[in-house]
């Protein structure tokens, strides 16, 4: 996947922003909150942060491709970047950020989320 259309995917997920930051980065956020970030990679390749179950988290830190995403993790956060992203990677991906914007959204009060029409 590239960030066209990582890009693509995340604005097709409900209630989302986006924004360009932290070095250029595509930020995209659910009620303000970060769920995904593509960029933040040590060299040219394409790569992905996202935000994960504790079970994910675990299972994630242990494939080749990911890791503890930088920054995140080190607070303690259960955030995995995904940094050898391959075609054959993008259906796992998209899942994983769908369940981000699923762990991001249900963080929000519940009146934020009927706001935006989110986990009713």
């Amino acid at each position: 996947m590239n960030y066209e259309q990582f890009n693509q995917f995340c604005r097709a997920l409900p209630a989302t922003t986006y924004v360009m930051q932290w070095g250029n980065s595509h930020v995209w956020k659910v009620g303000g909150k970060v769920f995904a970030i593509g960029g933040w990679s040590d060299d040219k390749q394409p790569a992905y942060i996202f935000k994960t179950s504790e079970q994910n988290f675990g299972f994630l830190s242990e494939v080749e491709g990911y890791k503890p995403a930088p920054y995140f993790a080190n607070r303690g956060m259960k955030w995995i970047q995904l940094f050898d992203s391959k075609p054959d990677n993008d259906q796992d991906l998209q899942y994983y950020l769908t369940e981000s914007h699923r762990l991001v959204s249900s963080g929000l009060t519940k009146v934020k989320q009927k706001a935006l029409g989110l986990n009713q």
